[in-house]
């Protein structure tokens, strides 16, 4: 029998069809490979079109020649060929939004990629866009602590601020960024992780490392792994932005970690060399920095007049050797409000996580750091720093002065405290109780081997208290010695 509610809106199309001349533009593939598709015709396109291959597959437009269009592919059927015919999608380059999205690993394009049904999106959100206006923003003024004692004390950083994470592979850079989104933990702050071109067994790793200590249901895992089409691997950190900006619009808090920015870098060069565009320094394109200016400076702390919302960002660059005056970590460095750089020589020393601080700063971090922290942290920080220039003379041989000796000691033992191992993020009542014992000279007469056992003392104290971080330091110190009492 005949579907009368299709007939029906036949019939009406047919009666509201109006007779006139149509102009489209149609192009054709001349030529497929690497994730490049050569196109003739369509003479209206522009540079981030959307492309619709006859066969299925899409594309972005990305270069633009007299004769011919470059586009990188996004999506790509095995029937894609020479000839295929191509057309407009009238749609800009975006990607479905919504709450459903936490606990999701998905692709750049919004496909799941865990196995599950597609989630429920209330809307789509650009990925390209331009940042917050001035007037729109507000000064980084919130603490957003990683768990960290190193970096929350020393380095810290606010919410909306972009702190870059350099060091060479395999010094522990992953490792703070996992840390910091575990940290995360009931703090109403949603996390957004981009893995750019990492090898599956790495995702996975990352994935199950979320999911067993419960930072999956608040984080959205973003996926182009190395075996994704250079075009994925080009827009994942922009479709992870997108996200981040959907949660930043409605006055939340969010992080998102880019891991990492070298491997896109190194994925825009083989594009853009691929689409026969002029090499600059070190064979990238000379707009490499603009494209992670663009991306980077959407993050940001929104007035209340805008909803309050934040977004920290923490991208993840790799030196070569240490060489930190390499192109690409310099212009991140001049991008960003500050960097966390990893050192090998530490890293063999057993100093863990390996940050070294006399190259690593956080220039707005300071201004958002809880006061009785900030008056703790006070001049640990150039303390450090004179101890380490004077441990080296020690190297000499050299007596030195009692009170040398001392200060010598006291750094020997900060650089013991500062040690700590993965996947232990604290918090930041426990960062206050261990500066105020260490500054009161409560720890002056430990052993530095004894150290570890002392803060897992002082953690299990902070369980069972009603200190704050407003209570005051003799409130703390007094607590601290009844915590450390020999048994």
């Amino acid at each position: 029998m005949p579907n009368n509610s299709l007939l029906d809106k036949q019939a009406d199309w047919m009666a509201n069809y109006q007779l006139g001349l149509r102009v489209t533009e149609q192009g054709t593939v001349v030529s497929i490979g690497d994730g490049i598709s050569w196109i003739k015709g369509l003479p209206s396109a522009a540079i981030d079109d959307i492309l619709v291959f006859a066969d299925g597959s899409r594309g972005m437009v990305f270069d633009l020649n007299r004769d011919r269009i470059g586009a990188i592919l996004l999506y790509e059927t095995d029937a894609l060929t020479a000839g295929t015919m191509v057309h407009f999608s009238k749609h800009s380059l975006s990607i479905p939004v919504g709450n459903e999205f936490l606990g999701r690993v998905i692709d750049p394009l919004g496909t799941p990629l865990d196995g599950q049904v597609p989630p429920s999106s209330v809307g789509r959100e650009n990925m390209e866009k331009g940042s917050p206006a001035i007037i729109a923003r507000d000064f980084v003024h919130k603490p957003l602590y990683t768990g960290i004692k190193i970096i929350d004390t020393l380095i810290p950083i606010g919410k909306g601020q972009r702190q870059l994470i350099v060091g060479d592979e395999g010094l522990g850079r992953t490792s703070i960024a996992i840390d910091t989104v575990i940290n995360q933990k009931d703090k109403n702050v949603v996390c957004i992780y981009v893995l750019i071109g990492q090898k599956r067994s790495a995702v996975v790793s990352t994935i199950e490392t979320l999911k067993n200590y419960g930072a999956l249901e608040y984080t959205v895992c973003v996926v182009a792994e190395a075996s994704a089409l250079p075009g994925l691997q080009y827009i994942a950190p922009f479709a992870g932005c997108a996200l981040a900006e959907y949660w930043m619009a409605q006055g939340r808090d969010t992080l998102i970690i880019y891991d990492d920015l070298s491997t896109h870098a190194r994925t825009y060069r083989e594009l853009s060399l691929l689409l026969r565009r002029p090499p600059g320094r070190e064979a990238y394109p000379g707009d490499i920095f603009f494209v992670h200016s663009r991306l980077l400076e959407r993050s940001t702390c929104l007035n209340a007049e805008n909803g309050g919302g934040s977004m920290t960002a923490l991208p993840i660059i790799e030196t070569q050797q240490g060489e930190i005056a390499a192109y690409i970590p310099t212009n991140l460095i001049s991008i960003t409000d500050g960097q966390i750089y990893l050192d090998n020589d530490l890293f063999v020393s057993g100093f863990r996580p390996a940050i070294d601080i006399t190259r690593s700063v956080s220039r707005i971090g300071g201004k958002a750091q809880d006061m009785s922290i900030r008056d703790q942290a006070g001049q640990m920080k150039l303390d450090y720093l004179q101890f380490l220039e004077l441990e080296a003379f020690t190297r000499f041989g050299q007596r030195l002065e009692a009170s040398m000796e001392a200060r010598i000691k006291r750094g020997r033992l900060l650089r013991e405290l500062l040690k700590q191992d993965r996947l232990t993020p604290h918090s930041n009542l426990f960062q206050l109780a261990w500066l105020t014992a260490f500054n009161a000279g409560l720890l002056n007469q430990i052993d530095p081997n004894h150290i570890a056992h002392l803060l897992v003392t002082i953690e299990q104290g902070i369980e069972t208290t009603s200190l704050t971080l407003d209570s005051s330091s003799e409130q703390w110190q007094q607590a601290l010695r009844e915590w450390l009492k020999p048994s």
